[in-house]
């Protein structure tokens, strides 16, 4: 017998659930209308239904919403009920691990993938009857598995044999020998019918069932709500420039997919463009926590412990508390928690028909004018916007790619206005010129109002290039509080050059790339700028030649703190004929002093070097004193030498004073010039 016989049934395990969610006899079946539906740029749609049901006391109505698995975690997220008859709907379901855990309370477990082995070692006990070669009944003790060889890819091979507990003795029989076995247990016959009844049920439905009981009397309108995921809708337009600019005609299609079981049947639909935020979380699969283990609590001693100061109930601001209170608390009406505000609508222009348009917060709406007809699993090409729009043809040449010693075509293009009322979606365009096609363009979402450029071929007929130069410039010089700011101006000039071949002028806008930190210098104003682009417009003629030169400067500044230069640093800076003279002969004084200075600090330093030496001659002879000994002839010479150093120590020591003071002097005439010292030029 195959041991693998239930593998391919029981891998369906995880379809869908709904066998579980049969109409019982207290509740009454409804059925509500799929009526709106609004599809999101974002990926998901809002599907309101509505319609009338009836119900008693006794029973209450019912309604079965099935989803796709993908989609209910989305459902129980979103789902809005408004039964004004209701007071207390409810919504059940099987739970995402229904199907496993009814399996694996039957007598037979088939909630996994059992080979045969495993459906009967797990029946110890149970009485079976075999057909094989030689018929045997008994009771399961268990299988085991035996080593039967190697094969021929050296590996081993085992085989499954049974323990049978038959007669009063333990018969062993291989699976391999059995061709049938029933069981003698009713119940086990029974499970094991049911296992399978469930699984073939749950073959190839990949749904969840909604189960909303609304309990209430008497018939009444209701509506319910909720936003799943669904294709995202795609938009394309048409672009026909015409002869002239107000003669340019746009049309616009949105492209919708039903990809449920579900008809759509004189459904309103409507399309919103924008990019709300949209998640899944996981709430359909039963989530458990872990928790602590708590040892148990005995009585023991009470700890001690000391308590602050509190505020009394009336020190609150009770007005504040209940007003927050009744914000937090207040249940809302379910019947105001489905509508939408639409009062925003804005007015279409009387040339577009095809849908009309409202703004929906930061986002925009479109609203087929009549209900739509779709099958499942269809898809469609709706009208969405038709009529007039501004255009008008233009050469865009593309300053950004543009390098020294390589010609480019710029882009045939047109400039649109949105005058269409309309926020539009981002999406491709065909675009005809005179009823001819032109080419292909692609548009990002484009505001009501704002002006947007499109190119759909290139003109071989007009080339450019561009020339860069990169220079800089003295501006200004400023000393003040002992510092000097030496300010420059960068300069990065291109020259973009185009030359039309044709007979014809033409319209150009030149891209020109921003240099970050640099303003425009030439020429004075751009005609349009994005945050990495200027734009300029110019008259291209024909079978002629434009130059255009565009100039940026960027500012720089030097700050250099005079006290701290070298000297041959501060020298260069007198004689550097960028600095005006005013100011090169104010630094000119400054180095004289810093000069005097230095000389005194020179001067004072000698007088330090010539006092070193005679500190130093003198500590040689107090050596020599203290080996002959002073009362000796030799050490009575040394005696008179040592008085005549200190005479002279003590002169160099004065010398040295006067030396600091004027060292002190100069650096504080140069230090206090430097502070004060204040020019520009």
């Amino acid at each position: 017998m195959n041991m693998k016989l239930f593998a391919l049934i029981l891998s369906l395990l995880l379809a869908g659930t709904s066998v579980f969610s049969q109409p019982s006899a207290d509740t009454a079946a409804a059925e509500l209308p799929l009526r709106r539906l609004a599809i999101f740029s974002s990926g998901v749609g809002f599907f309101q239904h509505a319609g009338n049901i009836s119900s008693s006391a006794l029973v209450p109505a019912r309604i079965t919403l099935p989803f796709s698995a993908a989609a209910v975690n989305d459902a129980l997220k979103s789902l809005v009920v408004n039964d004004p008859g209701s007071d207390f709907p409810t919504v059940t379901y099987a739970s995402a691990t229904a199907l496993r855990e009814t399996l694996k309370g039957l007598k037979i477990d088939l909630s996994g993938t059992p080979e045969i082995g495993d459906i009967l070692n797990s029946l110890k006990g149970t009485e079976v009857e075999i057909a094989g070669p030689v018929p045997i009944s008994g009771r399961i003790l268990g299988v085991e598995k035996r080593e039967r060889g190697i094969s021929l890819s050296g590996e081993e091979t085992a085989e499954a044999w049974l323990s049978l507990y038959s007669a009063g003795a333990i018969r062993m029989i291989a699976l391999k020998d059995i061709s049938s076995f029933s069981f003698k247990d009713d119940a086990v016959n029974t499970d094991l019918k049911r296992a399978l009844d469930l699984i073939m049920a749950a073959q190839g439905k990949n749904t969840r069932d909604l189960l909303l009981s609304l309990p209430g009397v008497g018939s009444r309108d209701v509506s319910l709500s909720y936003v799943i995921p669904v294709p995202v809708w795609k938009v394309t337009y048409r672009l026909d420039l015409g002869a002239a600019a107000s003669a340019s005609f746009f049309q616009g299609w949105a492209i919708v997919d039903n990809d449920s079981d579900t008809d759509w049947n004189g459904v309103e639909l409507s399309l919103v463009t924008g990019r709300p935020v949209s998640f899944i979380q996981n709430l359909y699969a039963p989530y458990r926590t872990a928790r602590p283990v708590v040892p148990l609590a005995i009585a023991g001693i009470a700890e001690s412990h000391s308590y602050e100061s509190g505020s009394s109930w009336e020190s609150y601001d009770e007005d504040e508390y209940e007003a927050s209170s009744s914000i937090l608390s207040a249940p809302q009406p379910m019947a105001e928690m489905s509508k939408m505000d639409r009062s925003s609508a804005a007015p279409l222009p009387s040339n577009y028909r095809t849908a009309a348009g409202n703004a929906l917060g930061d986002q925009f709406e479109f609203t087929l004018k009549n209900p739509i007809h779709l099958e499942r699993r269809r898809s469609a090409m709706l009208p969405l916007v038709e009529g007039s729009i501004n255009a008008e043809k233009i050469l865009v040449f593309p300053g950004a790619r543009a390098v020294p010693g390589v010609s480019l075509n710029p882009a045939i293009s047109a400039e649109l206005t949105n005058t269409s009322g309309m926020k539009l979606p981002a999406g491709p365009i065909t675009v005809y010129d005179g009823g001819t096609y032109a080419g292909d363009a692609l548009i990002e979402f484009f505001p009501e109002n704002e002006k947007r450029l499109i190119s759909y071929g290139d003109d071989l007929s007009v080339s450019g290039s561009a020339d860069f130069t990169s220079s800089r410039f003295f501006s200004a010089v400023t000393v003040r509080g002992g510092v000097m700011t030496i300010s420059r101006r960068q300069s990065y000039e291109r020259v973009y050059t185009i030359r039309n071949a044709s007979g014809e002028a033409k319209k150009i806008i030149i891209e020109h790339p921003v240099t970050q930190g640099t303003t425009l210098a030439e020429p004075a104003a751009f005609d349009e700028r994005t945050p990495s682009l200027y734009r300029f417009k110019s008259l291209l003629p024909a079978k002629g030649e434009l130059k255009f030169t565009v100039r940026e400067d960027q500012p720089l500044s030097e700050r250099i703190v005079l006290a701290q230069l070298r000297k041959e640093t501060f020298v260069s800076y007198t004689t550097n004929q960028e600095i005006p003279a005013a100011v090169r002969n104010a630094l000119q004084k400054a180095v004289e002093l810093k000069q005097k200075a230095d000389e005194e600090a020179a001067a004072k330093q000698e007088l330090e070097n010539q006092l070193a030496r005679l500190v130093s001659e003198q500590n040689r002879i107090r050596q020599n004193l203290e080996a002959v000994g002073n009362q000796t002839p030799q050490g009575q010479t040394y005696l008179q030498r040592m008085a005549a150093l200190d005479d002279g120590i003590d002169t160099w020591n004065d010398k040295i004073t006067e030396a600091g003071a004027k060292v002190q002097a100069a650096q504080k005439d140069y230090e206090n010039y430097l502070a004060n010292l204040e020019i520009s030029g």
